[in-house]
C-alpha cells in the first residue's frame, strides 16, 4: 500500500499506490482524495488505513486544499473538525510527530525535512506550481522556522514522466523560459515537460544537496492513479513526518 523510508535522523517520507483501500471504480482502491467524487466516508476510511500502516494517528495528519498556486502554509496542528482547508499548495511545520501530507495523480509530490532543525514540508509541484515557483515557496517557510538548504532531506515521490506528459510546444518553451531543465520530448517524439525534473533543478540552484526522486511514472504505472490516463481517479498521497 505504501513505500515508506526513514532517515537515519528520524526523518519520514511515505507514498501511497491505489492499493488496499475500499474505494469502488473509478477510484478504486486506495484514493485519498477528498475532492474528486468519491464517497466521503470510504475516503475517511482508506486515510485511517494509510496512516494505521504507517503508524500515525490518522486526526495528526494534516491536509490543504490544493490549487497549483504558490502559497505556503505553516502549520501548528491539525485543523479543526468544522475548519475549512486553506486553499494552498505547501504545508509546512515544525511540530515533530505532526504528518503533512499532498495529494497527486500525476503532479510531483515534493517531501522535505530539516531533522536538526525539526522542520518539515509537503509540497504540490505540478506544471502551474512548479512554473510559479511552489517549491522555492515551501523553502522559504522552512527557513523561517530555522532550516537549512544544506540539512534537507528532499525526496519526490511517484509522478508523470517527461517522456509521457506530452504538451502543446508553445507551452513547453513557456515552461522552459522559466525553468529550462523542465524542457522534455516525449519517447514518441512530441514536445513534453519534465515537472519532476524541474523541481529537482529548483532544489539543487536551493543548495538542497540530498535529493531523490522516484522512478515510478504514473501514467505508465496501472498500480498508481493517473489523471492523464482515466481522468475520474483517485488521488495518491505522499506523507513527511519527524520522529
Amino acid at each position: 500500500m505504501t513505500a515508506h523510508t526513514r532517515t537515519t535522523s528520524g526523518a519520514h517520507f511515505a507514498f501511497t499506490d491505489r492499493w488496499g483501500g475500499v474505494s469502488a471504480t473509478p477510484y478504486e482502491e486506495l484514493n485519498l482524495g477528498g475532492a474528486v467524487g468519491d464517497d466521503p466516508a470510504a475516503v475517511l476510511g482508506n486515510r485511517a488505513r494509510a496512516a494505521a500502516e504507517l503508524g500515525l494517528d490518522a486526526a495528526r495528519v494534516v491536509w490543504m486544499r490544493q490549487v497549483h498556486g504558490d502559497t505556503a502554509v505553516t502549520v501548528v496542528g491539525p485543523w479543526a473538525a468544522d475548519e475549512e482547508l486553506p486553499e494552498a499548495d505547501a504545508l509546512v511545520t515544525a511540530r515533530r510527530g505532526l504528518a503533512l501530507a499532498v495529494l497527486t495523480a500525476d503532479c510531483t509530490p515534493v517531501l522535505l525535512a530539516d531533522p536538526v532543525a525539526g522542520v518539515v514540508a509537503a509540497a504540490h509541484a505540478g506544471r502551474p506550481g512548479m512554473v510559479k515557483g511552489i517549491v522555492p515557496a515551501a523553502l522559504r517557510a522552512m527557513t523561517e522556522l530555522g532550516a537549512e538548504p544544506a540539512r534537507i532531506v528532499a525526496r519526490t515521490g511517484p509522478a508523470v514522466c517527461g517522456r509521457c506528459y506530452e504538451v502543446p510546444a508553445a507551452m513547453r518553451a513557456e515552461v522552459a523560459e522559466v525553468e529550462p531543465a523542465s524542457y522534455a520530448e516525449t519517447s514518441w517524439g512530441t514536445p513534453a515537460v519534465d515537472v519532476t525534473a524541474g523541481v529537482h533543478a529548483q532544489l539543487d540552484r536551493l543548495g538542497v544537496r540530498d535529493l531523490a526522486g522516484s522512478e515510478v511514472c504514473t501514467l505508465e504505472s496501472a498500480d498508481h492513479f493517473s489523471y492523464r490516463r482515466e481522468g475520474a481517479t483517485g488521488r495518491l498521497a505522499g506523507y513527511v513526518w519527524l520522529d
